[in-house]
């Protein structure tokens, strides 16, 4: 592997992307509305509409 050039740089790109999406969620969970939450917690329990 490290005769292939450039190579160091694939992991960098992982951890980057990686990062960014939980980074991502975090603000995304932190800033829903709760009761979009709460609605969406209670999806599997509502029968047939």
């Amino acid at each position: 592997m490290e005769t292939i050039d450039g190579i160091a740089i694939f992991p960098i790109i992982s951890f980057v992307i990686f990062f960014s999406f939980f980074i991502g969620l975090l603000v995304w969970v932190f800033r829903t509305d709760k009761s979009y939450i709460n609605h969406v917690e209670n999806l599997p329990l509502q029968g047939e509409e």
